[in-house]
């Protein structure tokens, strides 16, 4: 954001091999983003991302299973997305507010406490018990996890801030997404479902136990109720105070917008109207997918290299605009062509990481304000997530056509909204003049 001299007074801008706190960064690792007091955090985040991911592939057929309706299934995933899309603001707020630290310890605690009462009502049945513990445990992963940006947003060197949050999006993926799906499917035809879903509670464990025993904070958390009662208020009024973070904060939901509306209704496209079969359609989001965590790593360093807002722009938000429509078009020229479909689900998935310096570029905005900067930025991840869905209802009025070239036009919009967010720090090798 363009700084008001009358707000931000000039300072003389470090050297590039210095940290914001004014110390410099020494270390392989520190140079690649990952600062030293935070290293076992990322192995902690993807512990803990494993156990929050193994449930995501097979819970709702199991739950049909036992004896719950499609509306009941619904309705548990329903609380349970608007849940995490509150605690995704909520984090930064508290975060900013009472430390990072200390909030990832409490969705540790919140996390096995309601997913053992969830346990406990499935093996029971009793469903209404099901959907208050399992809608409630829905704030302590991103209370975890968001938690946990915002420590990296704050303790990490602001000239290496896009790697980190690179590595920060591949070790959450890393777990949420491929590890967790192909751990439960391992142990299924094992163990069983319901054995299954228990042994989460290792992965869960482990994390927070590194989080609790080899992960501190650097610098002193707030303590006085004025610090914390500022932190709240200013997660809710940063939007008004920096307007280009509420910008930033649509980016975000712009991001992941065509991915949740494709989980709704690209499947079924492509099973029942191209041809692929379900293996071969599996594959290629699973593909998808991998690509999108190795692009994580990379767009966080292309970002620092050629400029955050020119990366968000044109790796993310053109690309996504033309990958959209070819998961549709492709098919339409191509036909079932599963190398074809599975190039453009690659590029996607990639298109998908050139968002990644957003977790750089809105703290920067904010420099007085971190917590509440990435609280806005995880509540456009939550708002996407509803959102995503809604979008996907337009394939009945207008079809599968109009619908992609509708998600097309709104990364269009994407690109100029992301401009709004350029400062004149926005290039490369850039070193932000403020501490």
């Amino acid at each position: 954001m363009l700084r008001n001299d009358e707000d931000d007074p000039p300072r003389v801008a470090p050297p590039a091999d210095q940290a914001a706190t004014g110390r410099p960064i020494s270390g392989h690792l520190a140079r690649h983003g990952i600062v030293p007091n935070l290293r076992w955090g990322f192995v902690a985040l993807t512990l803990f991302m494993i156990g929050d991911g193994v449930e995501a592939g097979f819970l709702s057929p199991y739950l049909d299973a036992q004896g719950f309706g499609p509306g009941q299934v619904s309705l548990l995933w329903g609380v349970y997305g608007f849940v995490v899309a509150a605690g995704a603001w909520l984090s930064g707020a508290l975060a900013e507010a009472f430390g990072p630290r200390r909030v990832m310890l409490v969705g540790f605690a919140i996390w096995v406490v309601l997913e053992i009462a969830f346990l406990t009502a499935l093996a029971q049945g009793d469903f209404t018990f099901m959907l208050i513990a399992f809608g409630v445990r829905g704030l302590g992963y991103p209370l975890f996890a968001y938690g946990f940006l915002v420590w990296v947003a704050t303790d990490t060197p602001e000239p290496v801030l896009g790697k980190a949050v690179g590595w920060y999006w591949f070790f959450s993926i890393l777990g949420l997404g491929v590890i967790g799906s192909y751990y439960a499917g391992i142990m299924i035809p094992l163990v069983g479902e319901f054995a299954t879903l228990a042994s989460s509670l290792v992965f869960i464990g482990l994390g927070g136990g590194l989080l609790l025993f080899l992960v501190q904070a650097r610098r002193r958390e707030p303590t006085d109720l004025a610090s914390h009662v500022g932190a709240l208020v200013g997660a809710v009024t940063i939007v008004v105070e920096r307007p280009r973070v509420g910008i930033g904060g649509i980016v975000r939901v712009i991001n992941t917008l065509g991915f949740y509306a494709f989980v709704v209704f690209l499947t079924t496209h492509m099973v029942r109207d191209v041809g692929l079969s379900t293996p071969q359609w599996q594959t290629v989001w699973g593909t998808m997918l991998l690509a999108n965590i190795l692009a994580n790593v990379l767009f966080g360093y292309v970002g620092d290299r050629i400029g955050r807002v020119r990366t968000v722009a044109w790796f993310g938000g053109f690309l996504c605009a033309v990958t959209v429509p070819a998961f549709y078009y492709v098919p339409q020229l191509l036909g079932p062509n599963f190398w074809a479909i599975l190039v453009v689900a690659i590029l996607h998935g990639a298109a998908l990481s050139g968002f990644v310096p957003l977790s750089a570029i809105l703290p920067s905005l904010a420099p007085h304000r971190v917590g509440g900067a990435v609280a806005i930025l995880n509540l456009g991840a939550g708002v996407s997530q509803f959102m995503g869905p809604v979008v996907a209802g337009l394939v009945g009025p207008i079809g599968v056509a109009g619908t992609v070239w509708v998600l097309s036009g709104i990364y269009v919009v994407g690109i100029g909204l992301t401009y709004c967010l350029r400062t004149p720090e926005d290039a490369p090798a850039a070193v932000p003049a403020h501490s």
